[in-house]
């Protein structure tokens, strides 16, 4: 009966750490009584060097995790805040209109994760961040979308290259 107790704390501990996050960490406060927390992390571009997003999400407790009895995964619900610190080039950034996956990170141990997508509209001279669920069976509608505006001569560099 020990060996079983021990195997299962086991198991919880693991689907716990694999529920970790990957950006820095630079705020979090607790939602509800069963210590539920909302994170906020800092994500840097990593071909961007100056535009930073904020990343918040849901963090579910162990007391929560009890009580709902799902063990090893987090609500899909986040959101994404971007701006720029500085100059910006987009070199050697996918232009294509799928845009390129900056960030992801586990939101259940197995089926579901937790996205970040960078899209580039030179049309309108901004840069998009679209935070969302990827989940392997069924997507989520859960998206946020944060957008970075891009100068007139950041713009006429990218077209001219």
């Amino acid at each position: 009966m020990k060996r079983m107790m021990c195997a299962a704390i086991a198991v919880m501990a693991l689907g716990l750490s694999a529920c970790g996050r990957g950006g820095d960490q630079v705020g979090s406060f607790s939602n509800d009584l069963l210590g539920n927390e909302i994170a906020i992390e800092a994500l840097h571009d990593p071909e961007i060097p100056n535009v930073v997003c904020h990343l918040s999400y849901f963090d579910r407790s162990f007391l929560d995790r009890i009580r709902q009895g799902n063990w090893f995964e987090d609500p899909s619900n986040s959101a994404v805040s971007c701006q720029r610190i500085g100059p910006l080039t987009l070199d050697g950034v996918d232009l294509d209109r799928s845009g390129e996956e900056i960030f992801n990170q586990r939101a259940s141990l197995l089926f579901k994760r937790l996205a970040l997508r960078r899209v580039v509209d030179l049309d309108n001279r901004t840069i998009l961040y679209v935070a969302h669920s990827r989940e392997l069976v069924e997507g989520s509608a859960k998206i946020s979308m944060s957008s970075v505006t891009l100068t007139p001569e950041e713009a006429a560099a990218v077209r001219s290259r």
